[in-house]
């Protein structure tokens, strides 16, 4: 089965975008190509929301929802509690847009998170107090700690997650024959369908939800509200869980106590990481969210909403619930059920250590692959970030594990461009100059100067002149310096000649940079012009002859042979370079024009 998280190879392009934000480096880098690799994602979405091109997708299954609905099994809804933040104030037409897509009942979510907490409750009575747990709410917390804390791994509490639970619940008040399919705003909710079938069976975000009303021509806006029962009942407080704080505030041993130190809530990928690398004894409980603020900000939501109005709708709807008669008062015997089985009730085996990818590299592994990047001492570890990595270090490690390309580093490959620019200009059997808009130079090479620089013979032009030179004016060097001005503006720029005190040159324009930056190289054509200035000489000598021949010709036969010394004249011009005085030059367009 597709990922739930995959890349669209022919939209990726080479920004590392997706590299720098993602909490756990989960993505390889391949032929140029940002690939999420399965056994390293945490499934926290980040990566989809921040692509510039839309190259990371999320796994549409709605398609399957679809199938499953066209079966003829009872298929059952299982609604984050989130969705009153989402739908804010279409509560009831959501409810019954559901019921026109064809689900047989919709029950929601956080009914799961009250089991959790219950049993959780149970568990901290039995046990002075204490509940010493990671929670399990979250997915992408749960994969986070198997693959990257794994030590932590049996800290995780011993109770699957509110989603899972609630699927368990349906199946033990009705029958195992459901199809059970969560709606929400997370993408991880699809890995749990993925690893535990039928706990959910399936899993689609809001916003495939959104684009499956509007495929079916479903409008919030228009649809009647009818009275849509949820089964077996409505939660209750319970339905605070997608907020920060949430699982806490609705336990029966922490909600209400203002002020407490048994259980602490964190959300957002750094608040995590650090509350995961404290070690501290006794454990708290830690509410753990990978989403900043909690599920309210899910990366399955559209966020349409402000954070303030999230959490706001969010908290209203679960005041609004505290006062409804008939909501769900929880269910000891299957807290207890829960507590005893665990993740058994789902006929599965539970979180289990999943760090095998992690290898560990020696001293001299690493400082090789610094060398292969480019790092040789300790002050060319910049750890500018722009690879992805936060560290030059852990870009080193990453290339040793596969994950990266030597490309990505942009000072290495900055400075391999660099070099080989210098050795180009160092080498070419020409003079090259490159200026910025301002007609400053930006680069030029020894024969450049040979040409321009007014160097005594004999001078050696080194490094430190060329240095010296960038930043100049063109125009101290070039009488010509307002025709580049001209070039800046030309999709194409042209190739000219120029007759400079006692040299012939051919100049070619170049574009480096689209109006910052312009080159260009002069070739010396002085040796094959003198010699094609003699051979026009002594075709005007013949030419002047075979005139007075002609126009003797002509006069005997009558004829004016005008025409003929205009064309012949212009013959001529066509091949003549006309030189000018010492120190200036005759700028005109080459034989082969524009070389576009």
């Amino acid at each position: 089965m597709q990922n739930p998280i995959y890349t669209e190879v022919t939209s990726c392009r080479d920004c590392y975008k997706c590299v720098r934000s993602c909490p756990v480096k989960a993505i390889q880098i391949k032929d140029g190509n940002a690939m999420i690799i399965k056994d390293r994602c945490i499934y926290c979405g980040r990566c989809v929301h921040v692509c510039p091109n839309s190259a990371k997708k999320v796994r549409d299954d709605v398609p399957r929802v679809q199938l499953a609905l066209k079966s003829g099994r009872r298929v059952i809804c299982s609604l984050a509690p989130s969705y009153a933040s989402e739908f804010h104030g279409k509560e009831r037409e959501l409810l019954s847009a559901l019921k026109k897509l064809g689900f047989s009942g919709i029950s929601e979510t956080a009914i799961g998170a009250a089991l959790v907490s219950e049993a959780l409750d149970i568990y901290a009575a039995e046990h002075g107090g204490e509940c010493p747990f990671i929670g399990t709410a979250c997915p992408s917390v749960v994969e986070l700690v198997k693959k990257y804390f794994p030590d932590d791994t049996e800290k995780l509490a011993p109770v699957p997650s509110p989603l899972q639970t609630h699927s368990a619940y349906l199946r033990h008040i009705y029958n195992e024959e459901l199809v059970i399919v969560f709606i929400g705003p997370c993408i991880a909710k699809k890995m749990e369908a993925d690893m535990t079938p039928g706990y959910p069976d399936l899993a689609i975000t809001f916003d495939e939800l959104r684009a499956w009303f509007e495929a079916e021509g479903i409008s919030l806006d228009s649809i009647a509200a009818d009275d849509v029962d949820f089964i077996p009942c409505k939660a209750g407080l319970s339905t605070i869980y997608p907020v920060e704080g949430g699982q806490i505030t609705s336990s029966a041993l922490w909600g209400g106590k203002p002020i407490q130190t048994g259980a602490l809530a964190f959300s957002g990928v750094d608040q995590v990481m650090s509350a995961l690398d404290a070690k501290e004894i006794p454990l708290p409980f830690l509410e753990l969210l990978m989403c900043e603020g909690g599920c309210v900000n899910g990366p399955g939501t559209s966020g349409e909403l402000s954070m303030t109005e999230r959490k706001r709708s969010a908290e209203e709807y679960t005041l609004r619930r505290l006062d409804e008669p008939d909501t769900f008062k929880g269910d000891e015997e299957f807290a207890r059920l829960l507590l005893k089985e665990g993740y058994g009730l789902l006929h599965n085996a539970g979180p289990s250590d999943e760090a095998s990818f992690r290898h560990q590299h020696t001293e001299d592994e690493i400082k090789r692959a610094l060398v292969d990047l480019g790092k040789l001492t300790k002050a060319d570890e910049l750890n500018c970030g722009g690879c992805g990595y936060n560290t030059c270090r852990d870009m080193a490690v990453a290339y040793l594990d596969g994950m990266a390309e030597i490309e990505m580093c942009v000072t290495k490959m900055r400075k391999e461009a660099e070099s080989k620019v210098d050795v180009l200009l160092r080498t070419i059997p020409m003079g090259v100059v490159i200026v910025d808009s301002d007609l400053q130079i930006a680069d030029c090479n020894a024969h450049f100067l040979d040409f321009f620089g007014d160097m005594e013979e004999g001078f050696v032009v080194d490094q430190s002149i060329l240095q010296m030179v960038k930043g100049l004016p063109l125009e101290r060097f070039v009488p010509f310096a307002d025709k580049f001005r001209d070039q800046f503006y030309l999709s194409h720029p042209g190739q000219y000649r120029v007759h400079f005190k006692d040299k012939f040159l051919r100049v070619t324009f170049f574009l480096v940079e689209q109006k910052r930056l312009l080159g260009a190289m002069f070739e010396d054509i002085t040796n094959p012009t003198i010699k094609r200035e003699t051979v026009v000489k002594k075709a005007e000598d013949v030419i002047q002859k075979s005139l007075e021949t002609v126009q003797q010709i002509a006069s005997l036969l009558g004829e004016n042979a005008a025409e003929t010394e205009i064309m012949l004249n212009s013959l001529i011009d066509a091949f003549s370079v006309h030189g000018t005085g010492e120190g200036e030059s005759d700028f005109r367009e080459d034989e082969g024009g524009d070389l576009a």
